[in-house]
């Protein structure tokens, strides 16, 4: 479920206090939730009459919260005035005595998020919605070849083979599933599509910036023209191979096939590009030639039909409702048995 939290008045009291101590303002105020991802608190307030939002970790932090804090502050502050649409960075707080984890502030974006609502300006305007598509999909190039090194962000890449850690990576991630009621074996389809994946990955290209989670609940639309107004919720940033954001924005782009059940509402109301003139949008931008877009969209179905199935052994350890877990579980299926089709040369995205 999505978090929806506000901040506890002596955390605004914390807050208030930092930010006076910054020289960022005096007053803070309407403070108000925003309904962020299930993963971290997201909240919108006013310092002096300014708007901001406030990121920080939830409310019962992992070992990793704070860390995820500080790799999205280095992404933004990597952003900085760059071509890429991305909330301006303001300030961060690595001083867990303010608030007792890592947050900041950044600028508020005024746009929407097409996963949940959708502007009257898109209602009744097919063509809006139709160019919104390719704005999205030229900014991905724009972010795929934003300068990175020498950046805050540089500290993040890992040496070695960014590719070659794929596979491997992933089905640990499945193996640490395991429990009574859920062996990894259960979902034998995703052995099939990680040995080709392993036997035809591609060469390793210049890394790039990666948003690392493309799909229309990570963006906000303008209001008032069909653009991308910013990428947002960063927190899979990373310094790898943009290709594989190319191939994720391809699988969760909510028209058929839509292996994830993709629907927005933006979706629903029908007259999006196609996945084709995303592809032509991309290149058109500057995007990376992308002549083994099979083993990215592959790739991209590898990785996050494992991420879901997570809900699904959850849900059979009695820590998700059965709604969640049948839903994501199906889901995943459906994206193993569409990598594996992408994988015998039937990719339907071309």
């Amino acid at each position: 479920m999505p978090v929806d939290v506000t901040l506890s008045e002596s955390d605004q009291e914390a807050v208030q206090a930092w930010v006076r101590r910054r020289g960022i303002g005096s007053a803070v105020t309407d403070v108000e939730p925003l309904t962020g991802g299930s993963q971290n608190i997201v909240v919108r307030l006013c310092v002096d009459g300014r708007p901001m939002v406030l990121r920080r970790p939830p409310a019962h932090p992992r070992p990793t919260s704070d860390n995820t804090m500080r790799r999205e502050i280095a992404v933004l502050q990597t952003l900085s005035g760059s071509a890429v649409p991305h909330p301006e960075f303001i300030a961060g707080c690595d001083d867990l005595d303010v608030l007792g984890v890592v947050f900041y502030l950044m600028e508020a974006v005024d746009g929407f998020n097409p996963g949940t609502e959708v502007d009257a300006s898109y209602v009744g305007d097919a063509g809006m919605r139709h160019d919104v598509g390719l704005s999205y999909a030229a900014s991905l190039a724009k972010l795929g070849v934003a300068p990175w090194e020498g950046s805050p962000l540089a500290s993040i890449k890992r040496p070695g083979s960014f590719l070659a850690r794929q596979v491997p990576q992933f089905m640990r991630l499945l193996e640490s599933y395991r429990h009574d009621a859920y062996t990894p074996e259960s979902f034998p389809s995703v052995n099939v599509l990680a040995e080709w994946l392993e036997a035809q990955r591609p060469p390793d290209a210049e890394p790039g910036i990666m948003h690392g989670d493309c799909h229309l609940n990570n963006v906000l639309l303008r209001r008032d023209t069909p653009e991308l107004a910013a990428f947002i919720d960063w927190e899979m940033c990373t310094v790898g191979d943009p290709l594989l954001d190319l191939g994720w924005m391809l699988v969760c782009w909510p028209d058929g096939p839509d292996p994830i059940n993709a629907g927005s509402a933006l979706a629903e109301l029908g007259g999006l590009a196609t996945r084709a003139e995303l592809l032509a949008a991309y290149a058109d931008a500057g995007g990376r030639p992308a002549p083994r877009l099979d083993w990215y969209v592959a790739m991209a179905c590898f990785k996050l039909g494992i991420v879901i199935e997570g809900t699904w052994s959850r849900y059979l350890a009695g820590q998700a409702s059965a709604e969640a877990g049948e839903r994501l579980h199906a889901s995943a299926q459906n994206l193993v048995e569409l990598g594996t089709r992408v994988a015998q040369g039937d990719n339907p995205f071309v």
